[in-house]
């Protein structure tokens, strides 16, 4: 009857009003001639509700215990949902595995072969100055360092490459990542909130998109390289939008596109950048290193100041041939990153051997710009050298260290492209001794530009490599895509 109360109370109080509202007069009905009120009605219905209310069962009876026997029976039965889902045919990666340095030369099941396969640009890997920085180094620091930056992780070494990379660039400060591919996508959403607008290109490899999905901002992708795509996405969404006035907006693109060897338009991102009022973050993994007369990157390459580019990352396990990475910019963007960077704050930082290796390799490449030249020179003997391969043509930028070759035609499915390239792949590794590597991309990568083989062009190549890697793969795409030519 406690519980029976309260509900008393609530419908009386209803009551009291629904009555006043039929007691209009054309609120009445006539039944068999007897003048009926609606609240009378109204009031009978409601009266139903209670007593149906207060009439049902308030709790469940309890089921009849299980036997021992009936458990036995149901764990038997029982089969757990599995932890990942079942990988589809083909899905399993069975990788080369290198059996010496990832230099212009290095080894595979105990055979010596070409390298078009590791991004080492500038030829540093081996070279002994930055080995002996490595092992002095280790002899001094040891090869850890147990702890994040914040929390006893800071090094001197540190500090010294930190500087030497912000002097090298021209920029107030820098700030090193330990992990190369977590630099990008901690950088993003440490600066990249839920509600603010950025505007990236479709063609962004899967790191950049991780960071885009971490920041919970609104995205909105423009065309591959498109700057007319670009112009258009970022007048729509100003044009007499009042809300996009009062949010944080970015345009986030990477200087050498990973996924196509195009080199990003920075003079005309700038351009548009400064009409449309938005933020430039640069990702400068495959260009610091290589492009502009002295290798400082995309802003030295198209004579933009580089106090125009609001945020600059790049890894280092690539021209440097190192690891790591390094995000670059004005005194107040590194220092925000050094209290809201997830890589930064929770990770140990980076080896100290490491970030010598860092400093002589930047060292290196002040000392020796020739090692550019040598690079450019390689670049244009191989696209000189595939112009013509079968069923195959470049898309990749003459100036790019990423010559990236894709199907002439496409059959329609990725899947199938994939097999063919890996076909070629794998053909040239066999009966040639070229080690080259098709562009395969997870399920979590949502870019949609075309799969391709991928060659990454050292310093360190001969004139005898490139002529190497480009018959082979001219005679083994013959054979692969006859039928597809």
């Amino acid at each position: 009857m406690d519980m029976a109360l309260p509900i008393v109370n609530a419908t009386t109080a209803v009551l009291a009003r629904v009555s006043a509202a039929f007691n209009a007069p054309l609120a009445r009905a006539v039944v068999f001639g007897v003048h009926i009120d609606g609240h009378l009605v109204v009031e009978g219905l409601l009266i139903a509700v209670i007593v149906f209310q207060l009439s049902r069962k308030s709790y469940k009876p309890p089921k009849k215990p299980l036997s021992e026997k009936e458990v036995d029976e149901l764990c038997d039965e029982w089969e757990p949902e599995p932890l990942c889902p079942p990988l589809k045919e083909g899905a399993r990666i069975k990788a080369p595995i290198l059996e010496s340095a990832a230099g212009p030369h290095t080894t595979i099941d105990g055979k010596e072969v070409v390298n078009f396969a590791s991004a080492n640009y500038l030829g540093l890997v081996g070279n002994e100055k930055i080995t002996d920085s490595c092992v002095g180094s280790l002899e001094k620091y040891g090869v850890g360092s147990c702890g994040p930056r914040g929390f006893y992780g800071t090094i001197d070494v540190h500090l010294d490459c930190e500087a030497k990379i912000a002097k090298f660039l021209g920029t107030p400060d820098s700030i090193l990542y330990s992990y190369g591919i977590s630099t990008i996508f901690s950088v993003i959403p440490a600066f990249c909130k839920k509600g603010d607008i950025i505007v990236a290109d479709e063609g962004v490899h899967w790191a950049v998109q991780n960071g885009l999905y971490l920041s919970r901002s609104t995205v909105v992708y423009f065309k591959h390289n498109d700057m007319a795509s670009l112009a258009s996405t970022l007048e729509k969404l100003t044009r007499g939008n009042k809300r996009t006035e009062n949010v944080r907006r970015y345009i986030v693109v990477e200087s050498i596109y990973q996924n196509s060897g195009q080199i990003a338009r920075l003079d005309e991102i700038i351009k548009l950048k400064e009409k449309y009022r938005f933020r430039v973050i640069l990702e400068e993994s495959h260009s610091f290193g290589v492009l502009g007369k002295s290798g400082r990157g995309l802003a030295e390459h198209y004579g933009v100041p580089i106090e125009k580019i609001d945020i600059i990352t790049a890894g280092m396990g690539n021209a440097l041939a190192t690891d790591g990475g390094f995000c670059t910019g004005s005194a107040r963007v590194v220092d925000h990153q050094r209290l809201s960077s997830a890589g930064y704050v929770f990770s140990a930082s980076l080896p100290p051997y490491l970030a010598s290796a860092a400093i002589s390799a930047v060292n290196y490449l002040e000392e020796n710009p020739s090692v550019l030249a040598n690079l450019r020179a390689n670049v244009a003997l191989l696209h000189q050298g595939l112009s013509g391969t079968p069923g195959l043509e470049i898309s990749s930028h003459l100036l790019s260290p990423i010559v990236f070759l894709k199907l002439k035609k496409s059959t329609g499915s990725l899947t199938t492209d994939l097999e063919l390239l890996e076909t070629i792949a794998e053909q040239a590794l066999k009966e040639d001794s070229v080690f080259v590597v098709a562009s395969k991309r997870s399920t979590l990568d949502r870019c949609k530009l075309p799969l391709g083989i991928r060659l990454f062009v050292s310093a360190g190549h001969t004139e005898s490599d490139i002529s190497k890697v480009c018959s082979s793969l001219k005679r083994v795409s013959a054979l692969v895509l006859s039928d597809h030519i």
